[in-house]
């Protein structure tokens, strides 16, 4: 995780410098003399004198710094392939701003999951890999509980009620399937089933306490990328939030299911019944894909 020293002094002005140098192709210096160069142009009525080739430089070399930024802001535990995709957000203010937040808060108060548990979701499998998506809101904020995929609890802790609510669905559902006795989601995620909160921190016994400070915006990017660039995926979307969130995406070229939350406060208004998980499967099979085994766990 970046310091809040380490990304303010980053993005600083550099102090001048008194000695001169020839400028470099494409680099600060040549884009300084383009630019005197445009201005001498506009009032003298002439074009700029930069070549096709200068500017084709100056390009190159602004997406090279942008890459270098974004590399640089990379958070740990992030996987590859998904690094690949997103890293682009690394660099904008508002992800910058995010990660000295959560820092800051990581001095003050206990945050869950851990720094290396929060983007467990991208190590689990290739991005081009996802087939399931199931989206939740905020994550646990009780000891040993979150890491990193909604819904999941790290064993020995006990399945929290939604949880319970989701393998009584599944018994009635999925043919053999048995409570495992713990609350690790971990099977399903090497599936292929991204099991993604829109918060992806909490300050411990503070639910929400995240909320609104950026990773809405990220994890809505992260939707993104999977409705405009894959096919025939199965989003479940369950109560109001996810829903909400998930207002975009593309029901002609993905799955959507919806039903209520399975809270204990909701799970009798539909979740029982939906029998989602069954029908994620049909559908994936019609897309020519390999079926879930919700057993595996």
């Amino acid at each position: 995780m970046i310091g809040q020293k380490t990304l303010h002094s980053f993005f600083s002005a550099a102090p001048a410098k008194k000695r001169s140098r020839s400028p470099e192709p494409g680099g600060d210096a040549e884009v300084s003399v383009a630019k005197k160069a445009k201005a001498a142009g506009d009032e003298s009525g002439e074009t700029s004198a930069l070549s096709p080739q200068q500017l084709e430089r100056i390009r190159k070399n602004k997406e090279a710094a942008r890459q270098r930024l974004a590399e640089r802001n990379v958070p740990p535990g992030f996987g590859e392939s998904w690094r690949r995709q997103l890293a682009a957000e690394f660099s904008k203010p508002y992800f910058i701003e995010l990660m000295a937040f959560v820092a800051e808060e990581r001095k003050r108060y206990t945050v869950y999951p851990p720094p290396e548990q929060v983007f467990t979701w991208t190590q689990m499998c290739d991005i081009r890999d996802v087939k399931v998506v199931i989206l939740g809101q905020d994550p646990y904020h009780g000891p040993k509980q979150a890491h990193g995929l909604c819904f999941s609890v790290q064993k020995p802790v006990p399945p929290p009620p939604s949880l319970e609510n989701i393998y009584r669905e599944l018994s009635t559902d999925i043919e053999d399937f048995t409570h495992p006795g713990h609350g690790d989601l971990t099977g399903w995620a090497k599936q292929g089933v991204l099991l993604l909160n829109a918060v992806l921190t909490v300050r411990a016994h503070q639910a929400t306490s995240h909320k609104e400070r950026g990773w809405e915006q990220f994890t809505d990017v992260v939707v993104s990328w999977l409705n405009k660039n894959l096919h025939g995926l199965v989003f479940m979307l369950w109560g109001a939030y996810a829903q909400k969130k998930g207002s975009s995406i593309d029901r002609k070229r993905h799955h959507v299911l919806q039903t209520v939350h399975p809270s204990p406060l909701s799970v009798n208004r539909g979740f029982f019944g939906c029998r989602h998980f069954s029908k994620t499967n049909e559908l994936l099979k019609k897309s020519g894909k390999k079926p879930i085994d919700w057993r595996a766990l």
